[in-house]
């Protein structure tokens, strides 16, 4: 059973207008499940929230060092991006060296995240193509490894290829599953994408931020370690690529400087990793946490509102820090007049772990 209270509400005028369910899981880097909303055990399809653990397959496959491809062009494949001319660029840079063309990509143009990229291309009348896909680094990535390993180009893409085969080995090992525990379905960009427990989306992120604090702290690393570092860094050094000018990935990592990184899922997943530090071990982890975020109906606005909220009621960063994120946080609602018509509010409670299972109310956390 969730319990009643944990949705987001939004009002027009102090009548409610939405109730938005809520689930998220708080884990250590051990995978202890710490805090709590809603079904932290909610099967979850991750969509692009996985795009670190699937360049980690493609790290290992050795897709990277083949093709000399940088840590910018590692964030691209870890990225959701805008497609601004720096994401394209990249994208087309990225295919150079691994001597590709646009048309072996599988994936397909849309509109750009971004509504001033898509004022912009609508005034020069342009069509975007594959290499304007959010994906786009993530496709050039599969193919590289792809490449890397021996296999054709041909058909990258689908669940069966010797690429993808990897990937599924390699995102069940990091959610601590048996492959035959991770579900699949077909993502918008037409590359498989898995469903698992919300608590091992978390899993995945703590392990990344784990493994940089390992790596930084010059502790001996394993190379998975090492390679799981190396994405972590990579996107936080890089978060303009993730994202995008004004979006939230790209601005949640600007303000936190190094010390975590976020990812955005389609149809409002969302996942952290937050390096080890004196808000972590407060919280009851001896090193790094990961946080994962489900919006039940799919709101990416309510997602954003909610994550933030979550940094804030654990404690992770200062007032200041998290008070970049307010646009985020408390979004306007207005109408087409500029008119104030009314907001949200978080009556949930974040409920710590009982080791029965069950679910407390730490004081330190009730808002």
């Amino acid at each position: 059973m969730i319990p009643s209270e944990d949705y987001v509400v939004t009002d027009r005028g102090g009548i409610v207008e939405n109730r938005h369910r809520v689930h998220a899981a708080v884990v250590d880097a051990e995978g202890r499940l710490l805090y709590a909303l809603g079904n932290p055990m909610r099967q979850t399809l991750a969509r692009s929230a996985a795009k670190p653990a699937q360049a980690l397959a493609i790290l290992e496959a050795s897709g990277l060092a083949r093709y000399s491809f940088d840590e910018a062009d590692l964030a691209l494949m870890c990225a959701s991006h805008s497609s601004e001319e720096r994401h394209i660029a990249r994208t087309r840079a990225m295919l150079s060296k691994i001597k590709a063309e646009e048309a072996d990509l599988r994936c397909g143009g849309h509109p750009s995240l971004s509504e001033t990229v898509n004022r912009a291309w609508i005034k020069q009348d342009y069509a975007p193509t594959a290499v304007c896909s959010n994906c786009s680094g993530k496709h050039v990535g599969m193919i590289a490894g792809a490449q890397a390993i021996g296999a054709g180009v041909e058909g990258y893409h689908l669940p069966d290829h010797p690429m993808q085969l990897i990937v599924k080995r390699t995102v069940a090992e990091l959610c601590d599953l048996d492959p035959r525990d991770v579900e699949w379905g077909v993502d918008g960009c037409n590359l498989p994408t898995p469903a698992f427990p919300l608590d091992r989306l978390a899993r995945i992120y703590a392990k990344l931020a784990s493994a940089a604090d390992g790596v930084e702290g010059r502790e001996e690393s394993s190379p998975r370690g090492a390679a799981l570092a190396r994405i972590f860094q990579a996107m936080a050094r890089h978060p303009e690529l993730v994202a995008g000018e004004g979006r939230y990935c790209t601005v949640l990592m600007r303000v936190f400087n190094g010390a975590l990184i976020g990812k955005l899922g389609a149809d409002a997943s969302y996942a952290i990793g937050v390096r080890a530090s004196h808000d972590t071990r407060r919280l009851g982890a001896d090193g790094a946490l990961g946080i994962s975020v489900k919006i039940e109906d799919g709101n990416i606005e309510i997602l954003y509102a909610v994550v933030t909220e979550i940094l804030e009621r654990l404690g992770i960063g200062s007032p200041e820090l998290r008070g970049e994120l307010a646009a985020f946080h408390h979004p306007k609602r207005v109408n087409t007049m500029g008119v104030s018509t009314g907001g949200l509010s978080f009556p949930f409670q974040l409920r710590g772990s009982e080791p029965e299972g069950e679910y407390s109310r730490p004081a330190a956390l009730v808002q």
